[in-house]
């Protein structure tokens, strides 16, 4: 199996890029790449999925307003 796998799944059905994740952390979208060939500890995917909840959270959002105007 893929490292990280799991993060990379929830971003998918979440429809949240890894640009997005790498943007929320403060790091270059390589460097996130870079980060997810190997497997992440605990408290590292932890950090993630709460980005990849919080991220899905303002896409909902973006897309209520819109649809309200």
């Amino acid at each position: 199996m893929t490292a990280n796998a799991d993060i990379k799944a929830a971003a998918k059905e979440k429809h949240v890029c890894l640009w997005e994740i790498a943007e929320a952390l403060d790091i270059a979208d390589t460097t996130m790449s870079r980060k997810l060939r190997r497997e992440l500890s605990d408290a590292d995917k932890a950090q993630i999925f709460a980005i990849i909840d919080r991220v899905a959270a303002q896409h909902a959002d973006q897309i209520a307003a819109t649809a309200t105007n």
